[in-house]
């Protein structure tokens, strides 16, 4: 940067015949500053301004927030990391602000504010559950116009687990208590829900005869919270809304559902564990507090019955939980149930007869979730083998694709009577009329007369 005097002399120098290097060599400047100074581009008393590192990001930032303006800025900033962006997530948000690049949304204009209480909650107390509705899943999944995530979080520590479920019946419930209460290391005292019918009955809030089993198996009791009420299991609602915004509103449409549920454990067990909450011996993460919870190990399984329908493949095989596992080759095309019992280790296939009785023709050892993992059974590969093998001789050699197939005799014939001649038209022992017979027949009955 020149100072006014400095950029007098400069100009003088100029005016006097200088070279630009030898004003350079004189001032003890830079050649290039030098030149900036004397174009105009610079002004003297003012330090030239770096290149602003948040320019290349504004159009994309621009575009989500327009087709968001909900999109919180820490999703916003999960998104700009593996795009380059270098800076904190302070700086994010204070160019969103000062560029005021989000834009306001009408339909949400208003706001309306309560008053919170706060309610204590002991180490290894309560866990809060809740079902969170997610709405147009990938159409491949097969689940219609509404996925579901059961979310427990322990409420002292605040750590969370969720699982992904196509409906919320109660098998699917119990399956999703289990598995979420094995990951978050264990059981509390108590279970706490809002009135979901698979739990209690809405109307009095008394729990269920059939859900009492499932307490009673765990060694829970079950606190149902008055009608009216989320601020009861603030914690759960709080992660319902991180787990919505954060991982399935950016969740691909080429998603299957195993990948969908490892971004949820994925950014529970990263995001969600080292957050910092305080505690009783000053500030610390997430996964430290949960840690020193008193919990208690999870029992076996509940034996609840879980079923759902399957399309049997062209390779006689059917697609569960991110595995495959065959059955017979009869069976192609055709709709099966596949049945599991959550205590057991093995996955029934089942189907139902002309007289309406189910029967179970295959069963397989469960597969780990996910796990890629082919499951064929001998007696299926014989006999898919042996129906390709008959399907292949019955229906003759197939054809290759550079394969030279001539045109044959009917063709020939067809070409040949398109194009009106008749002369190459092989002889195929089918009687040919021929008109001139008849013509003279007639000339010689008009001579006679």
């Amino acid at each position: 940067m020149l100072t006014w005097g400095e950029d007098v002399e400069v100009h003088a120098l100029r005016a006097r015949g200088w070279s630009i290097s030898a004003i350079a060599r004189h001032t003890g400047r830079d050649r290039k500053t030098v030149r900036a100074y004397l174009n105009g581009e610079r002004q003297p008393g003012q330090r030239a301004r770096a290149e602003d590192p948040f320019t290349p990001f504004v159009e994309y930032v621009s575009a989500r927030l327009v087709e968001d303006p909900h999109l919180w800025a820490l999703t916003l900033f999960d998104e700009l990391a593996p795009l380059g962006f270098t800076a904190s997530y302070q700086t994010l948000t204070r160019e969103i602000r000062t560029r005021k690049l989000r834009p306001v949304c009408t339909a949400c204009a208003s706001a309306v504010d309560r008053v919170n209480g706060i309610i204590e909650h002991p180490a290894g107390e309560e866990t809060q559950w809740d079902w969170l509705d997610l709405p147009n899943p990938p159409a491949s999944w097969g689940w219609g116009s509404m996925a579901h995530l059961l979310v427990g979080s322990l409420a002292h520590s605040g750590r969370w687990r969720a699982v992904l479920a196509p409906s919320m019946e109660q098998a699917r419930l119990v399956d999703g208590l289990d598995r979420v209460s094995r990951a978050l290391g264990g059981a509390t005292k108590v279970w706490r829900f809002d009135r979901m019918a698979t739990v209690c009955h809405p109307d009095s809030g008394k729990v269920t005869a059939s859900f009492a089993a499932v307490a009673k198996h765990y060694g829970v009791s079950v606190a149902i919270c008055p009608p009216r009420a989320g601020h009861r299991k603030g914690v759960v609602e709080k992660v319902n809304h991180t787990a919505a915004q954060r991982c399935w509103r950016t969740l691909p449409d080429d998603a299957t559902p195993e990948s969908a549920q490892a971004v949820f454990d994925q950014f529970a067990a990263t995001r969600g564990d080292t957050r910092m909450r305080p505690g009783p011996g000053g500030k610390s993460t997430v996964a430290t507090l949960a840690a020193a919870e008193p919990l208690r190990p999870v029992p076996a399984p509940f034996p609840a019955l879980l079923r759902d329908e399957r399309v049997v493949s062209r390779q006689a095989l059917i697609a569960y939980r991110g595995n495959r596992y065959s059955v017979s080759p009869e069976l192609v095309g055709t709709t099966v149930e596949v049945t599991r019992r959550l205590d057991a280790a093995v996955v029934d296939v089942v189907t139902t007869s002309s007289t309406g009785r189910q029967i179970t023709i295959a069963r397989h050892r469960l597969a780990a979730d996910g796990a890629g993992a082919v499951i064929r059974d001998d007696g299926h590969v014989i006999a898919l083998e042996a129906a390709v093998l008959a399907a292949s001789t019955s229906g003759g050699r197939p054809h290759r694709r550079k394969e030279r197939i001539p045109p044959g005799p009917a063709a020939q014939a067809a070409a040949a009577v398109l194009r009106g001649d008749t002369s190459d038209i092989a002889d195929t022992g089918a009687p040919v009329v021929d008109l001139t017979t008849y013509e003279r027949l007639a000339t010689g009955r008009n001579t006679l007369t």
